[in-house]
């Protein structure tokens, strides 16, 4: 449906603030108070609804409930009680796998939430990749080959969390739609007994398919291993064959046993050598070790390393690939030229955070220089602001594009996780280029097959949204949506506002209800109508003292869930907005995970959400003006989202 007005709606209503700060002092079951009058924007219809007296949805008991029959009363929940996270990975030499989060940033003293089976099964996202049941983290030499693209991930083939790590395995014609095959590889070798840990995959010239994967020993030393497709007239890759003499690679003297992991696909050099780099560190300095081969089985150290920058850790799951400068492509990891950049991306086991950078590449001298040395690897630029971590790229040459993929974790407890059946999925895959505009920083924007699940859309233009206002777009249930909007601020209304020396900072300045003249504003999705949860996605601007604007992009988790158990954090950074550029963002809300992405995807936070009442029928999208001054004119498309197909069962395909 469309809704199409020129002329600016300017609603009469009470100003309400929004909630502030998180839930820890309320009790989940009351109702947040009253409003006097909401505007409500229909898709095609705009009304003015009273709400006075909100009481929220009750159940019969009197408690505010999302369940939709007398049958989900009976259904088993979590019980309440004390909960102390069990530490996991960590003593195998990875990061910590258990999420540890709660406890004193919100005050919760280590409850559980009494979850009940319709809130967990409502979190299973419809068009996100997942296994059916148990733990995932990192992807793993994603590829293309023979018409199908291959997918493998850290895999927990007996519980949902993490431990026993295996390689799952998936195709798809489309990076939306997938069907899971047999496991990859499995720890069944001396090398790779504790664990076939993260690996990248290389397609030679002539077709061979190499896969380096680091495996955990019988004694918990990390070793690079290599394995291949045992039949390459398979376009399902199906089976593979470790090398018989692996391990290929071991950690030098210098280097601690637990600290050389996570090989990167292999770059041709002008010598004709394949080079490949993996992560390390020396006492706190995160490095890139560099090796060359000419066969995959025997490697030669290069002296001297990629990249190294103080104080920033253990350096896992490095990423090195080039980006053009002119055209808005994707480079194979080898391509080398004058109009090329390169991207040193890491993941940094102390933060668990993927930053990059931009720079330059000397081949002979085995150094990546970064073009802004305030930007370097670890102390600038992320992938991503929120949820993300253990990234990976490949070169899609079907379509001449880089695709990212993400490990997405979970932010609630691992009771919860063990008692919905699964643990962590992955985002959706992104296209990367290079931002010709700013000529700073990297754009990322999901794969344009993900346009294909759309269905009805509501379309909404210059709505005009007053300060202290929230407005409900009245779509229907906002659990499966592709949003995509622009918003405007009064010229005048920037123009009267005062110069400030104000700092915003999306982490520390009190979220969406931190009260501004220019900011925040935005959009509150997966909340209920009496705003008792709801997660607001929001700019914030601010007018310097030299009169320049400074935009944040933020996302607030902290009263996104009646829970207690859950992460409420405030994730976000300043976004570049370039003179004559409207503020843009897109949304991709899929259950439980919330992407979104502002001016293009020069900045993009992702999101866990678990909400308890914003869910099914009852989530609900809002339009939100929290700035104490200015006035926003915003305009958006809005899809509902029809699900992917993921197959979990074994059914014959055709190659």
């Amino acid at each position: 449906m469309d809704r199409t007005n020129n002329s600016n709606h300017d609603v009469p209503f009470s100003y309400v603030s929004l909630p502030i700060g998180p839930h820890e002092d309320e009790a989940p079951v009351e109702s947040r108070g009253k409003w006097k009058a909401r505007p409500v924007v229909f898709c095609g219809l705009l009304v003015l609804v009273s709400l006075v007296a909100f009481n929220g949805y009750k159940g019969s008991n009197g408690n505010i409930t999302t369940l939709t029959s007398n049958e989900d009363l009976k259904q088993k929940t979590i019980p309440s009680h004390k909960w102390k996270p069990v530490s996991r990975g960590v003593s195998a030499g990875v990061s910590e796998k258990s999420n540890r989060l709660f406890t004193k940033s919100n005050n919760i003293g280590g409850m559980l939430f009494p979850w009940n089976n319709t809130m967990l099964a409502w979190q299973r996202t419809a068009f996100h990749f997942q296994p059916e049941e148990n733990w995932m983290n990192d992807p793993n030499g994603p590829l293309y080959y023979k018409g199908w693209y291959h997918f493998f991930y850290q895999y927990n083939p007996n519980g949902a969390f993490w431990g026993d790590i295996v390689w799952g395995h998936a195709v798809s014609r489309d990076l939306i739609h997938w069907i899971h095959l047999p496991l990859a590889m499995v720890a069944d070798e001396w090398y790779d007994q504790n664990g076939v840990w993260t690996g990248s995959a290389t397609i030679l010239p002539n077709g061979d398919i190499i896969m380096l994967y680091t495996g955990a020993t019988d004694a918990l030393v990390q070793v690079q291993n290599l394995a291949y497709p045992a039949d390459l007239s398979d376009p399902l890759l199906i089976d593979w064959i470790k090398y018989p003499k692996n391990p290929v690679l071991v950690p030098p003297p210098e280097i601690e046993v637990y600290d050389f992991r996570d090989p990167t696909t292999a770059w041709l050099t002008s010598q004709g050598k394949w080079r490949i780099s993996i992560g390390s560190k020396m006492n706190k300095t995160g490095i890139a070790l560099v090796y060359d081969t000419k066969d995959f089985k025997t490697f030669e150290r290069i002296e001297g390393i990629l990249h190294a920058v103080p104080k920033t850790g253990m350096w896992e799951c490095v990423d090195f690939f080039p980006v053009s400068t002119k055209l808005d492509i994707g480079l194979d990891t080898s391509a080398r030229g004058d109009d090329v950049k390169y991207v040193m991306k890491v993941s940094l086991d102390d933060d668990r955070h993927d930053y990059y950078a931009l720079g330059t590449y000397d081949e002979n001298g085995v150094d990546f220089v970064p073009d802004d040395t305030n930007k370097d690897v670890g102390t600038g630029l992320r992938y991503d602001y929120g949820v993300f971590y253990a990234s990976k790229t490949f070169y899609d040459q079907s379509k001449e594009r880089r695709v990212l993929w993400s490990w997405i974790g979970e932010s609630d407890s691992e009771d919860a996780d063990v008692a919905k059946g699964w643990a962590s999925l992955m985002g959706i895959p992104r296209t990367i280029v290079f931002d010709k505009k700013t000529g700073s920083n990297l754009l990322q924007w999901p794969v344009e097959e993900v346009e294909r699940l759309r269905m009805k859309r509501c379309k909404f233009h210059n709505e005009k949204v007053m300060p202290g206002s929230v407005v409900l777009l009245n779509i229907g249930s906002a659990s499966q949506l592709d949003i995509e909007a622009e918003f405007n601020i009064d010229k005048k209304d920037i123009e009267k506002i005062k110069q400030t020396n104000e700092e915003y900072n999306c982490e520390t300045s009190g979220g969406a209800a931190n009260r501004g003249a220019l900011g925040p504003f935005g959009l509150l999705v997966l909340a209920d109508e009496g705003l008792s949860e709801y997660t607001p996605i929001y700019f914030y601007v601010v007018k310097g003292s030299n009169g320049n604007l400074k935009t944040s992009f933020c996302s607030d988790q902290s009263r996104s869930s009646l829970a207690t158990d859950v992460d409420k954090s405030i994730f976000g950074s300043t976004v570049p907005v370039l003179e004559g550029e409207k503020l843009s963002l897109r949304i991709l809300v899929d259950h439980s995970i919330v992407e979104s992405f502002a001016q293009g995807g020069r900045t993009c936070v992702t999101s866990r959400v678990y909400p308890t009442t914003a869910i099914y029928e009852n989530a609900q999208l809002f339009l939100f003006n929290n700035a104490t001054e200015a006035t926003v004119t915003a305009s958006l498309n809005v899809w509902h989202m029809n699900s992917a197909f993921i197959n979990d069962k074994q059914v014959k395909l055709k190659s």
